[in-house]
């Protein structure tokens, strides 16, 4: 990885971008392309990057450079072509506040205690994993309980194994990439329990990870208890019913020394809530139009602090929308307001962004409730597109060009996918 870090901070910067991870990256690359310089790219690691450092698999790329490529490699196409801009990057450094007259504080062990006046602010802060106790999982509280990105950062970063004998609770992208993992160091995966009766998880993970190292997955089974004093010595799982009520009679234990725990990520959003951004209660992260722009003008934002992706293609090709939105922000070029409202109708579980406008393309991601196969996606009255099935733990994409709104007269617009009927 380049090292990119800069020796003296300016006290104010056409645009801030907080997070360095694959959207903050390119959210600035976008931002300078688009005539807006210089970017301050403000990272609390020591390397930007982000997730991507830790991701030492193949499958990322596929979509943006065409390629097959490991999570690092990814982050250093964009971290060289960073460095073909005028973009400072401060490493090392605690954002610790934004205020509404968009002046941004952070903290640095090189810079001290900063403000610096922003004409645009991009949050790009990404996610965080939840944790054994957002569940609540009953039992002792012993070494060797951790969520899959701890073991993850462990395993690939610093060379340690975090156990021998594993369960994986929950069916997660990262879980199941660590099944894997765990895997070919020599670890026993005893199996990934999932308490939905559906895989959350990518299905090319569910095939590569699990199908094709033997792997067992549990549907509609839930850890219910840990049980151990200096480390963990079993767990009991349990399978549950209709309602993910625990079937305690027909429960039994498995002997492990490590749970690793994969049930979701939660957008990174403190700095949202102190800005006093609208939040969206169903993606829970900020409402954002089709520029990428939240309810606090000058604010925008992009990636995983938005809502959770699948794919990190998609984190870049958003906050790259977002880099030049908030570039146009800042020269005053922003295009008109956006007039339609998006509703979430039969089984869509949230639609991003959440307005859109009647006279330019936009891409539209949404994510489903339930799985289906042979579905139609319908726009209102005024789209239809059959899709060959849904699940949720794999992102629905949508492009609308703006002949096809030609004939929407209302403010808002439903979006459903429903089964489809035989042809």
């Amino acid at each position: 990885m380049i090292s990119a870090r800069v020796s003296q901070l300016r006290s104010a910067y056409p645009l801030v971008v907080v997070g360095a991870g694959p959207a903050g990256m390119a959210a600035a690359l976008g931002a300078t392309e688009a005539g807006s310089a210089p970017v301050l790219m403000i990272d609390r690691e020591p390397e930007p990057g982000g997730i991507l450092n830790q991701c030492i698999h193949t499958g990322f790329g596929l979509h943006h450079f065409k390629e097959e490529l490991t999570g690092p490699e990814y982050a250093q196409r964009y971290l060289e072509s960073l460095l073909e801009h005028d973009i400072d990057i401060s490493t090392d450094s605690d954002v610790v506040d934004v205020d509404r007259e968009r002046r941004v504080t952070l903290m640095s062990p090189d810079h001290g205690v900063r403000t610096i006046s922003a004409g645009a602010v991009l949050l790009c802060m990404g996610a965080r994993e939840r944790t054994r106790g957002a569940i609540r999982i009953p039992g002792t509280r012993p070494a060797g309980v951790m969520t899959a990105g701890t073991a993850q950062k462990l395993v690939n970063l610093l060379g340690y194994l975090p156990g021998r004998r594993a369960v994986i609770l929950g069916s997660g992208d990262i879980g199941l990439i660590m099944a894997r993992r765990l895997t070919l160091e020599g670890v026993e995966v005893c199996g990934v329990f999932e308490i939905m009766p559906h895989p959350n998880g990518l299905s090319r993970n569910i095939v590569q990870c699990l199908h094709d190292f033997d792997i067992p997955l549990h549907l509609s089974t839930t850890v219910v208890e840990i049980h151990g004093s200096d480390r963990v010595e079993r767990v009991t799982v349990a399978p549950v019913d209709e309602e993910t009520w625990p079937c305690l009679d027909k429960a039994w234990d498995i002997a492990c020394d490590t749970l690793l725990v994969s049930i979701g990520l939660i957008p990174e959003n403190e700095l949202s809530l102190t800005l006093g951004l609208r939040i969206d209660p169903l993606t829970q992260g900020p409402e954002v139009d089709s520029t990428m722009h939240t309810s606090r003008e000058g604010v925008f934002a992009a990636g995983n602090v938005v809502h959770i992706h699948d794919i990190v293609d998609y984190v870049s090709q958003e906050a790259l929308l977002a880099g030049r939105s908030a570039a146009a922000f800042v020269s005053r070029r922003m295009p008109p307001a956006d007039n339609i409202r998006l509703l979430p109708g039969d089984n869509v579980a949230y639609c991003v962004p959440q307005t859109i406008s009647t006279d330019r393309e936009h891409t539209i991601y949404l994510r489903v409730r339930h799985p289906l196969e042979e579905s139609l996606l319908r726009l209102g009255d005024v789209y239809e597109r059959k899709l060959r099935y849904v699940v949720p733990g794999e992102m629905v994409s949508l492009k609308l060009r703006p002949g096809v709104l030609d004939r929407f007269h209302g403010d808002a617009l439903r979006i459903d996918i429903l089964p489809r009927e035989e042809d």
